[in-house]
């Protein structure tokens, strides 16, 4: 249990580290804006997160319930769809693009909320859940919602974490980013490696 926990955490560290449009939005909201506009950002961000977990939750639950065939099939999905995010991810170019232009001006609250409808009304970050939660259930005691809830909360609670230090250092990450310019390849592969590592564990779990 505590194994299979350790490493969602750690698979959930590496993909909040890896450069995508959330931490990236966050970063240039952060450098354009000052570190308070991007926490509104992460905060907003991650209450997305309940509303897929939530989704998550009781719809696979069902499945589960219904049918351990189906539930197979899904897992099989995930283990699949991972895959293919580590192409994606292979092919895509490995820079690092910010943008330091002053952004349109907009108050902590309103960030809050377009990170809110950012997350929520975003299908791939459904799909991903879908993808990568189910191989991670962990007991055979709890019931399958209380697990997803767990997975859920620890997910936002590591991505919380990352996003809040990505909008507090934004200044220090996007120098450091201008010097190294082989950081973004690093964590090219980091994340790639993640997505077939996870792949791999769904597909044998």
């Amino acid at each position: 249990m505590i194994e299979t926990l350790i490493s969602f955490a750690l698979a959930t560290s590496v993909l909040a580290i890896s450069p995508g449009p959330d931490n990236i939005f966050v970063l240039t909201q952060s450098i354009a804006n000052g570190k308070k506009y991007g926490l509104a950002t992460v905060f907003g961000l991650i209450s997305g997160c309940l509303v897929h977990t939530t989704l998550l939750a009781f719809g696979v639950s069902s499945i589960i319930a219904a049918s351990e065939t189906i539930f197979f099939i899904i897992k099989l999905f995930g283990a699949f769809y991972l895959l293919y995010l580590a192409y994606k991810v292979f092919k895509a170019d490995a820079s690092i693009v910010l943008s330091k232009d002053k952004t349109d001006h907009k108050t902590t609250k309103e960030l809050f909320k377009q990170g809110f409808i950012m997350n929520v009304l975003n299908p791939k970050v459904t799909i991903f859940f879908l993808a990568f939660f189910p191989g991670f259930l962990f007991s055979d005691n709890l019931s399958k919602v209380a697990q997803f809830y767990i997975l859920g909360f620890l997910f936002m609670f590591v991505s919380l974490l990352i996003f809040s230090s990505i909008a507090i250092l934004a200044g220090t990450i996007s120098s450091y980013i201008e010097k190294n310019k082989n950081i973004g390849i690093y964590l090219k592969w980091m994340q790639i490696i993640v997505f077939i590592g996870i792949s791999c564990f769904i597909m044998i779990s």
